[in-house]
């Protein structure tokens, strides 16, 4: 999977500018901007404030909060030199996200208080399109960005959305700013970074929509693996994954999650669940690992951390998992992490372990 997070940046700021520049010999500060209580001057600032706000956090890796700065324009200054502005922030994200290792993550309240370059990278141009599509509404201009970036943004931080006819009207029902048939309204929004749980050597990371069509591509979802993976398993997982974000029944948070080595930052497995809890609180887990990544306690460790993340959780009650009679190093794993046997048949074996 390419890393082109950095150039989608770019062309979406291309997007924006392309616009504006129809319109600098309009009053900016004398509309506002569609739907939203900014002027059109304001509202275009304010992209540039996130853009520098972004590229901030994900260059400087800040953990608990924005990095402290704010940016201002001079005074005076006109909607050239403002397009000007937005153009040398997004240069400033798009470098940061080009630059930052897979590993990097730097803070961003929304909603697990972190996101990794290609999250930043969809905030940005999430930012980028909505807010010119406010300022062409407010001005009586038509916008309608390259296909290719609604579809990263959606795909990237709304994998709790069901793709619609097409992305961009999907993105603007999304964020409150269109409809679509058979959908109710959107009034309050936000979107998705994904999901980290941490573990002693590894991170748990949470594979996007995006991400799963490219390992069920053949591709390797924007993870380094190590030698021998992805697994089969974990592309399979990921092909159930994309069949509940297309029908419109993914929770990223009960999804995938490729279990990370820390001291390298390789893909060593993935592990994840079946479905939603069901109405008893009953869901199922399963996982594989690379085989030449076995035999090192990973898959029990990342049990053990997933199992604690989700029955902390109000709506998890059981977690089980149902395994092969003649997988004895599987039944091992769970064993350790605390599963007990509840039941077998010819089939095979399965494991609870609840609250």
């Amino acid at each position: 999977m390419r890393a082109w997070g950095g150039e989608r940046v770019s062309e979406a700021v291309e997007s924006c500018a392309a616009l504006l520049r129809t319109a600098l010999d309009r009053d900016w500060a004398a509309v506002n901007a569609g739907r939203v209580e900014w002027s059109c001057h304001t509202t275009a600032f304010h992209i540039a404030e996130d853009l520098i706000a972004y590229a901030a956090n994900l260059a400087g890796r800040a953990q608990d909060d924005y990095v402290p700065f704010e940016i201002t324009l001079d005074e005076g200054t006109g909607n050239a030199d403002l397009v000007h502005v937005i153009e040398a922030t997004g240069a400033l994200l798009a470098a940061a996200v080009r630059t930052a290792p897979r590993e990097a993550r730097g803070f961003h309240p929304y909603p697990f208080r972190s996101a990794n370059r290609e999250g930043f990278a969809a905030m940005g141009i999430a930012e980028i399109l909505a807010h010119t599509h406010d300022i062409a509404e407010g001005l009586g201009l038509p916008y309608e960005p390259p296909a290719a970036l609604p579809e990263f943004v959606l795909t990237q931080i709304f994998p709790h959305v069901q793709p619609g006819p097409d992305y961009w009207r999907t993105f603007l029902w999304a964020t409150g700013r269109g409809e679509l048939p058979g959908r109710a309204p959107v009034t309050e929004w936000r979107w998705h970074n994904n999901l980290v749980i941490p573990a002693a050597r590894l991170t748990l990371q949470g594979i996007t929509p995006a991400a799963a069509r490219d390992l069920v591509a053949g591709g390797d979802g924007g993870f380094e693996w190590t030698e021998g993976g992805p697994f089969d398993g974990t592309r399979e997982a990921s092909s159930f994954l994309l069949k509940a974000y297309e029908g419109g029944v993914h929770r990223p948070e009960f999804g995938v999650f490729a279990l990370v080595r820390r001291e390298d930052g390789r893909a060593v497995g993935g592990m994840g669940f079946h479905g939603v809890p069901d109405e008893e609180g009953r869901t199922e887990i399963g996982y594989d690992l690379v085989e030449s990544a076995r035999g090192n306690g990973y898959a029990t460790e990342a049990l053990r951390a997933l199992s604690q993340w989700a029955l902390a959780r109000d709506d998890v009650r059981t977690l089980f998992a149902t395994i092969d009679r003649d997988n004895l190093p599987s039944q091992a794993v769970v064993t350790r992490a605390g599963f007990r046997k509840v039941s077998e048949d010819e089939e095979g074996l399965a494991y609870e372990l609840g609250r």
